[in-house]
């Protein structure tokens, strides 16, 4: 169980809030780990779950139909969600696209998908990136003609998380060819849409329960009010949302790096080599104390981004940081601890073995190492 005892950017609410989620977790995650991974998908059935108990899109204000909550609640979600060694999609929703519907949404859009997101019948994407597209948005080739009161899209997306069993889709599109990155908007894409289209799962190193797919978009029509914020002002929105989009991922990764550094300490203590156990050896032990000082500082410094996040004062270049920090220390972990394991962290059932694959992708998705050092640079 991941311990919080001396975390600094929970109060009581989070805690209360933490004990649902893993009664939940018990419950509707954890005796399906497996099946996940092997399928390649979380059923509808673990949203609908998750959703009844309070756990989709918490921060969504009353108003608009949710509990109104701050980002800390999110966290928490994403610190178990990682710790138990899932990569379910949740986080996307709760912590990346209802943003863009509650913040940028018409009261049409908003009446339309977030109750729906909220109690987890209504499954969200968020489609960026492209075959020949990543991190670069300028060079994004899926086109938003418009055509009287209508745009007409055409193009393909890759790597979409959510692909297999979104509702809704976040396409960013050109809707200004001539104007490069700053002539795309975001617009939003029904999976009941003619000329809409899924691709393959993807097959993927690790993260197997999250779905991941090819999109494909042939003369989809939808109405101009489908476009989600303002025209030609898709690039802008994108970068309002980074901030969190990488504080969600550095939480993750921290969850990731704590289990694998557990699973560890708890297979060196058991495992007996040469008439004593492995963590006896001295190389065992200065290991794992390394890793335990690299986890002292990793919770202290995202407990830091929390509450500066919270207080609307983490600067991109700092949620920047903590990406390229925290996902860097996780690989390093995940290593080491498989490293301990010997041959057995190299078996499909020890739970090193998932995490250490489900953590490589953190240092490339929501912005590259190299992308995150470019970024903070320019704040240098």
């Amino acid at each position: 169980m991941l311990q919080t005892a001396n975390r600094t950017a929970y109060n009581e609410d989070h805690a209360a809030f933490r004990e649902t989620v893993r009664k939940v977790f018990a419950e509707h995650m954890e005796p399906y780990l497996d099946s996940h991974e092997e399928e390649g998908i979380v059923p509808r059935s673990a949203w609908k779950a998750l959703g009844e108990a309070g756990m989709l899109c918490p921060t969504v204000s009353e108003e608009n139909g949710g509990l109104g909550l701050d980002f800390g609640f999110n966290c928490v979600l994403a610190e178990e969600l990682s710790y138990m060694g899932s990569s379910a999609g949740f986080t996307l929703q709760n912590d990346i696209t209802v943003n863009y519907f509650e913040r940028l949404g018409s009261p049409e859009q908003k009446e339309k998908y977030l109750p729906g997101m909220i109690s987890g019948d209504i499954i969200t994407a968020i489609a960026m990136t492209e075959p020949g597209a990543g991190s670069d948005l300028q060079g994004i080739k899926t086109t938003a003609k418009e055509d009287g009161n209508h745009l007409v899209i055409n193009g393909s997306k890759t790597y979409i998380t959510n692909g297999q069993n979104a509702d809704v889709v976040i396409v960013v599109a050109k809707t200004d060819p001539t104007a490069g990155a700053k002539g795309t908007s975001l617009i939003l894409v029904d999976a009941d849409t003619p000329g809409f289209a899924r691709g393959r799962n993807l097959d993927k190193i690790g993260q197997h329960s999250a779905d991941t797919s090819e999109l494909f978009f042939e003369d989809v029509r939808v109405p101009k009010t489908n476009i989600l914020g303002g025209e030609n002002r898709g690039f802008i929105h994108l970068m309002e949302e980074l901030p969190q989009e990488r504080l969600s991922i550095a939480v993750s990764a921290m969850g990731g790096a704590q289990r694998a550094f557990d699973e560890a300490v708890r297979f060196t203590k058991e495992r007996k080599a040469f008439g004593k156990t492995v963590f006896e050896f001295q190389n065992s032990k200065f290991t794992l104390a390394d890793l335990a000082a690299k986890l002292q500082v990793g919770w202290a410094h995202l407990d830091w981004a929390i509450a500066r996040h919270l207080k609307g004062e983490l600067t991109t270049g700092e949620a920047s940081a903590a990406k390229l920090w925290h996902t860097e220390m996780q690989w390093e972990m995940v290593d080491a601890c498989l490293q301990l394991h010997g041959g057995a962290g190299y078996m499909n059932e020890y739970p090193i073995a998932r995490l250490w694959r489900d953590a490589r992708v953190q240092r490339i998705y929501g912005g590259t190492s190299e992308i995150m050092k470019e970024v903070v640079s320019r704040e240098i």
